[in-house]
Parts: structure tokens; sequence; C-alpha cells
């Protein structure tokens, strides 16, 4: 998964160029986090490691407290999370992840997006089987951990580790998020970022001009501010 994750990360960190944007995402995510487990991290993991993702991000502290806050706030519109699947032209699957208060508005957006690029929304679930859908960490390890032994721990999570020499890398089952959180800060892990990945099971190769078109739709659904990540199977230049 090496090579993929990193064209993903650079797809991500040049969405995170637009840090407005990002910040944006990132608070929509508090809210949700704290709506559904209150505002004390302690008590709440989710938020907890939501605020690490911010720090990776750059997002300002008192943005991360002003979006808990407002939260908090009876009078906060909720969020509803919406997944959104079709086909790209020349073939490509996207599955387009969307946090909403305006849920005509967005599959209004998000059908146009599709039409007007030459593809077509298709129904929730028809290209779940084209991904895998894992919990992903980035983890500072401690000097004392032994890799090989972590790696035996990791397996009663269906995680599986990628090391490197700043940080490391997991992946986990979509399912096993709250118990891989919970496991990596009871050993010590430093938890850097989480998020949750759509990982294709195969790529399918575009020539530069089909690439072209295909950005063309991906940039438009990026710039949705009701739209949290975007995946695809389009194989990466260079990959």
């Amino acid at each position: 998964m090496g090579r993929a994750f990193e064209y993903r990360k650079a797809r991500k960190l040049k969405r995170w160029g637009n840090m407005s944007r990002t910040f944006t995402r990132i608070g929509k995510e508090i809210t949700m986090a704290v709506k559904a487990g209150g505002p004390d991290p302690d008590m709440n993991p989710r938020l907890r490691v939501l605020m690490q993702n911010a720090k990776a991000a750059n997002m300002p502290k008192d943005t991360v407290e002003r979006a808990i806050k407002k939260a908090t706030d009876k009078d906060a519109g909720d969020y509803k999370e919406i997944i959104y699947e079709g086909y790209g032209p020349h073939g490509i699957a996207i599955v387009v992840e969307t946090a909403t208060d305006n849920n005509q508005r967005t599959v209004a957006n998000v059908r146009s997006y599709f039409n007007k690029h030459g593809g077509s929304l298709g129904t929730q679930g028809s290209l779940s089987f084209l991904f895998d859908h894992k919990s992903v960490f980035h983890v500072k390890p401690n000097d004392s951990t032994d890799k090989d032994e972590f790696e035996l721990s990791l397996m009663d999570f269906e995680a599986e580790l990628e090391p490197d020499e700043e940080e490391w890398l997991i992946y986990g089952a979509f399912d096993q998020f709250a118990n891989l959180q919970k496991f990596l800060e009871d050993s010590g892990m430093e938890i850097l970022s989480a998020e949750f990945e759509r990982i294709p099971n195969d790529y399918k190769e575009v020539t530069p001009e089909q690439r072209e078109a295909i950005e063309k739709l991906l940039e438009k659904f990026e710039d949705d501010e009701d739209v949290q990540n975007v995946f695809h199977n389009m194989k990466e230049e260079g990959e």
C-alpha cells in the first residue's frame, strides 16, 4: 500500500493547501463528534483523535475550541453523513462522502457534477465492492516498542503495519477504529492523525487526456463545502 498511500497523501495535502476549506471539513467532523459523544476529549475518543487531525492540519487551537463550543449550542445545526457513489468519465468509480444540513442541495449538486462531466450517479452501496473501507492511523512509536510484537498484537484488530523511520502507518478494519484507537493509546503511542480511507481493490489506468477530464470532476467535488472526502480507483501518475 505504500506508494498508493503516498499518492493519496499528496492529493490530501493538495486539498489541505486550501486551509479554510480544510478547517471547515474538520470543524464539521468535530461538531458531529461533540453532538454524539460530548465536548470533553478525555471522555470522547472520537473528538480526541479529531483534535489531533486538526493539529496535523495546522488548525489553530482557538478555532478548534470554537468548533467544540459551537457544537454544544442547542441551536447548532445538525449535519448528516451521506455517501454518494457513481461512475465518472471513462468508467472511473468514485465515492463521495458528504456531511450536510441540506440533503436536497447536496444530492442536486453531486448529481449535476456527475452529469456535466460525463459521469452518472449510482445507488448507495453499488460500488462498495470495489473499495476496502479501512481505519488508518499515523502514529509515532515509542523507542521501547518491539515492532514484531506490536505487529502480532495488531492482528487482533484485523490491522497491519507499514513502518517508516519517522512514523508508522496502521491499516485496520473499519469497524475496529475505536478498539484500535484505545489499543494504541494504551500502548503509549502518539497518534498523529487518524481517518477512514476507502482503498480501491484495483486501479484503472487512464490516458493523460482521460485523466484531465476525470480531474476536472474530482475538483468539482473537492470544491463543494458539503463534501468531506472523495475516493476513486483511477491509477495515479507514476504509480
